[in-house]
């Protein structure tokens, strides 16, 4: 479990590609300590289990269905990666609850920058993720917590202060770039409640 508040950026190294996984090379300093293999790591909100540990980083292995959920599998050597290690027990909660379990792919639709903040609207895939998300309810992209700040049809908002957009990948975002999104685990439990109940 993690708090979508990212501790640092990483670098990808490598992205190979096998017959039934691929295996993701990143770059990092901060998140190395305290963590070895078998070990988890939220990768651009992606939780991930470190298959190698190095002095510059970390492997990941990438299944299929890794792959098919997320964006990782568009990145490129070179392409930079919100990095956080779980939450431990008794630490400051200072996002909100992440499980680094994907729930589906987003496209940002615009960037505006509203004097030294940004807001950015993203298009969901489908209309799967539309109940879960709430306005001023909290929301998961590329592992940062947010809160959402609009509603649309098939699209949310958010903003982003200055220090989000120094200290993450987000203040690099660009139109037509897909982004991972998770939606707030308390929702989701509501909403497969209701519909277990017939109320949906």
């Amino acid at each position: 479990m993690f708090t979508g508040i990212v501790e640092e950026v990483g670098t990808v190294a490598a992205l190979e590609r096998g017959a039934r996984v691929a295996r993701l090379g990143v770059g990092a300093r901060a998140t190395l300590e305290g963590t070895g293999v078998g070990g988890s790591i939220a990768v651009s909100g992606a939780c991930l289990t470190i298959v190698e540990r190095r002095a510059d980083g970390f492997v990941f292995e990438l299944g299929p269905e890794t792959l098919a959920r997320t964006a990782l599998g568009r990145l490129a050597p070179g392409d930079r990666v919100n990095l956080e290690r779980p939450l431990r027990f008794g630490g400051a909660l200072g996002g909100h609850l992440v499980l680094g379990h994907v729930d589906g792919v987003g496209t940002v639709e615009a960037v505006t920058r509203v004097e030294s903040t940004t807001r950015v609207r993203i298009a969901l895939a489908g209309p799967d993720l539309e109940p879960l998300l709430i306005p001023q309810g909290s929301v998961a992209v590329d592992g940062v917590s947010l809160t959402v700040a609009a509603l649309g049809a098939g699209s949310f908002e958010v903003m982003l202060i200055p220090h989000t957009l120094a200290v993450t990948t987000l203040g690099a975002l660009r139109v037509g770039q897909a982004v991972n999104i998770e939606a707030d685990v308390i929702g989701k439990y509501l909403v497969r409640s209701l519909a277990l109940r017939g109320m949906t």
